[in-house]
C-alpha cells in the first residue's frame, strides 16, 4: 500500500504582546548645566500653571472639577459616581462629605483604622492604603505592612472598574505610586487625580542628586499630561514652610495640591 503525504501551510496569527514598562521617560535637562535652579524653574512653573479652565467645582485647597464638558457632573446626577480618597491620618474630609451628600459612593483608605470596613457618615471607611507595591506573599504579615495594595490589586479586590475622583494625600510616597500608576496604566480608569505633592524632600525611593530629583518629577508630570490628564487647579499650602528638596529656592512651598481632569472622560 502506497502512503500518501499532504503537505499542509501553518498560518499563524502573531498578536503583538504589550511589553511591560519598568521605568518612566525621562524628560530632557531643562538646560545643558544641569543645575537644580533651572530643574526647579520649570518643574514650579509646570506645576503652578493650569493646564484648563474649570468653569464649575468645589471650593477649597482639594477641589474637583464638576464642568459639564467633563463627565463628573453627569455621573453624580445619575448617582453611579464612585470616589477613592486615600490618606494617612486625620485630614480634611470636607470634599469626600460634599460628594457623598451628592449621592457619590465614597471609600476612604487609611491603614490606621481599628476595624477592617466601617460605613459611617454617608461614607466607607476602609483599613487599607494604596502603595507602589504589593505585599510579598513569601513575608508573613506581621513582617511587613499588610495593609497596603497597589492601586490595581484594590480596585480588583472590590470589584471596581472606575474611579471618578482619586484623591491622595500619601506624605511623600506619591511620587513612587504615581510612577507605578503610571507604568500600569491604571489611570485610564480615572477620571479625575487630586494629589498632594512634598516637596522638601526627594521622596521614598527617589534616588539622585538633586537635579535628577527634579527631573523626575517632572518627567511624571509630563508622564501624566501624556496619560490625558489636564491641570485644572493649583493650591499652594500657606501653613508649610518654604523648603524645596531642604533649600529655599525660588520662594516655593514644601506642599502643593493640584487636581487633574482626564479628558477622555467626557460624554
Amino acid at each position: 500500500m502506497i502512503q500518501q503525504f499532504f503537505p499542509f501551510i501553518c498560518v499563524c496569527v502573531c498578536v503583538p504582546l504589550q511589553i511591560p514598562r519598568w521605568r518612566i521617560d525621562l524628560e530632557p535637562w531643562a538646560s545643558e548645566s544641569h543645575s537644580l535652579e533651572d530643574e526647579a524653574k520649570r518643574f514650579l512653573g509646570y506645576i503652578t500653571t493650569p493646564q484648563v479652565t474649570a468653569q464649575h467645582g468645589t471650593r477649597g485647597a482639594w477641589a474637583a472639577c464638576l464642568d459639564p464638558k467633563y463627565s463628573l457632573s453627569h455621573r453624580i446626577q445619575s448617582k453611579h459616581c464612585r470616589v477613592y480618597s486615600f490618606g494617612l491620618g486625620v485630614e480634611d474630609r470636607s470634599l469626600e462629605r460634599s460628594l457623598a451628600r451628592a449621592g457619590c459612593e465614597v471609600h476612604c483608605f487609611n491603614p490606621g483604622l481599628k476595624q477592617p470596613h466601617v460605613h459611617q457618615a454617608e461614607m466607607w471607611l476602609h483599613r487599607l492604603s494604596v502603595d507602589w507595591r504589593d505585599p510579598n506573599p513569601a513575608i508573613g504579615a506581621q513582617r511587613q505592612h499588610a495593609n497596603t495594595k497597589k492601586l490595581a490589586t484594590i480596585l480588583n479586590d472590590f470589584g471596581h472598574r472606575q474611579v471618578d475622583v482619586l484623591k491622595a494625600d500619601m506624605e511623600s510616597a506619591e511620587w513612587k505610586i504615581l510612577e507605578n500608576l503610571l507604568l500600569e496604566g491604571v489611570l485610564n480608569s480615572v477620571g479625575q487625580l487630586l494629589l498632594e505633592l512634598h516637596l522638601h524632600w526627594a521622596g521614598f525611593e527617589v534616588g539622585g542628586d538633586d537635579p535628577t530629583v527634579v527631573r523626575f518629577w517632572f518627567s511624571l508630570l509630563k508622564e501624566l499630561e501624556r496619560a490625558n490628564f489636564r491641570l485644572f487647579h493649583v493650591h499652594s499650602n500657606p501653613t508649610k514652610p518654604h523648603l524645596f528638596l531642604h533649600k529655599n529656592v525660588l520662594n516655593a512651598s514644601s506642599a502643593y495640591t493640584l487636581s487633574w481632569v482626564n479628558t477622555e472622560w467626557k460624554l
